[in-house]
């Protein structure tokens, strides 16, 4: 049998964060629990994990800060939560590199339903393009969700990369919203066209660093995006 997934549960309040441990454990999870956002990052650092449950609001340090912190160093999964609505956009873009977001209130089962539903979409791999005849000199690996050419490399988020090897396998075809949703979330939730546009955006700004001279994923006017290498 696996291993159960480990899960770090970062919330300062207790009984909160006792509540979520116990749920998750029920689960079939192995879960801890840290309150302050000073000792997050040293805790990850010294111990394996498989996802990271990281509240914003936070004693000691932002939520945010600590999870642009782990980024640098870690591409372990985290699920933002937060009360506050004027962090909405940012975590809707997921610009900080979380793979998902929570807004409080919620229960415990909807979060032990999102922490199912991510690690089904991260530890999924999908099926990259054969290196053999990479499109545009590229090459995706998807153990790294890492993109190559010959001006060097870029990481991406597991959504991010999820997203590109969907368009990258089939050039020119052009796929909705909707069914990039659809191939992203495996759970189905409900998520706005903004958070795909959004996506969209930070992947073209990476790819031009592999490609600066040239437009990789092209906007198709009521219809969606494609990928298609043009100067």
């Amino acid at each position: 049998m696996s291993e159960p997934a480990r899960i770090l549960v970062v919330e300062d309040e207790a009984r909160l964060a006792s509540l979520l441990v116990d749920y998750l454990m029920a689960a079939g999870f192995e879960a801890q629990a840290l309150g302050n956002g000073l000792d997050v990052v040293p805790w990850v650092q010294a111990h394996g994990l498989d996802l990271i449950l990281l509240d914003v609001m936070l004693p000691g340090r932002d939520g945010l800060e600590v999870c642009k912190d782990i980024r640098s160093f870690s591409r372990v999964p985290i699920i933002m939560a937060t009360a506050r609505v004027d962090e909405i956009d940012r975590l809707l873009g997921l610009e900080l590199g979380a793979d998902d977001y929570i807004c409080k209130p919620y229960s415990p089962r909807e979060v032990v339903a999102r922490v199912k539903a991510v690690l089904r979409r991260t530890q999924a791999s999908p099926q990259p393009s054969s290196p053999a005849v990479p499109a545009a000199g590229l090459i995706l690996d998807s153990g790294a969700y890492r993109v190559r050419s010959q001006l060097g490399e870029v990481e991406l988020t597991a959504v991010e990369f999820k997203l590109f090897a969907t368009l990258y396998a089939e050039p020119g075809r052009i796929y909705s919203r909707s069914q990039l949703m659809d191939r992203i979330y495996a759970d189905q939730r409900i998520v706005s066209d903004r958070t795909i546009d959004s996506h969209i955006k930070k992947l073209r700004k990476k790819l031009a660093e592999l490609m600066p001279e040239g437009e990789l994923i092209h906007s198709v006017y009521g219809a969606g995006y494609r990928f298609e290498v043009s100067p």
